[in-house]
C-alpha cells in the first residue's frame, strides 16, 4: 500500500493526511485520510475510493464501508501549506476539516 496507493493519494487534490490503524494480529485494518475541504473528499470518494479498493481487492476479506466526519476537535497541527489553502468558496468561511474513516477486514 504505501508504495502503489500513499504515492497516488498524495497527488489527489485536497488530501491532507492518511492514517492506517491495524490490529496486533493484523485481522483488521482501518485507515482515516483528512482532506481540506468536504468536496475534494466527496471527489476522492466519487472516483479515486472505488480505484483504491480494486488495488487491495486481494487483501480484503469483507467489504470495506466508509463514514465522513467533520472535525470537531484536534491536536493535529497543520502544516505551513495546509495553513495556505483557500477555502472551496472564498465567499464564505471555510468548511471544517473532513476526514473519511474506511475499515475493512484483512
Amino acid at each position: 500500500m504505501e508504495c502503489t496507493i500513499l504515492p497516488w493519494l498524495r497527488q489527489q487534490q485536497g488530501f491532507l493526511d492518511l492514517i492506517i490503524l491495524a490490529l496486533p494480529d493484523d485481522s483488521e485494518v482501518a485507515t482515516i485520510s483528512f482532506w481540506d475541504h468536504e468536496g475534494n473528499a466527496q471527489a476522492y470518494n466519487a472516483t479515486g475510493y472505488p480505484e483504491v479498493v480494486q488495488v487491495l481487492q486481494e487483501l480484503l476479506d469483507g467489504i470495506p464501508y466508509v463514514k465522513t466526519f467533520e472535525v470537531v476537535s484536534s491536536t493535529f497541527q497543520p502544516s505551513a501549506t495546509a495553513l495556505q489553502l483557500e477555502p472551496d468558496d472564498p465567499a464564505s468561511d471555510p468548511a471544517p476539516r473532513v476526514y473519511r474513516r474506511c475499515a475493512n477486514s484483512v
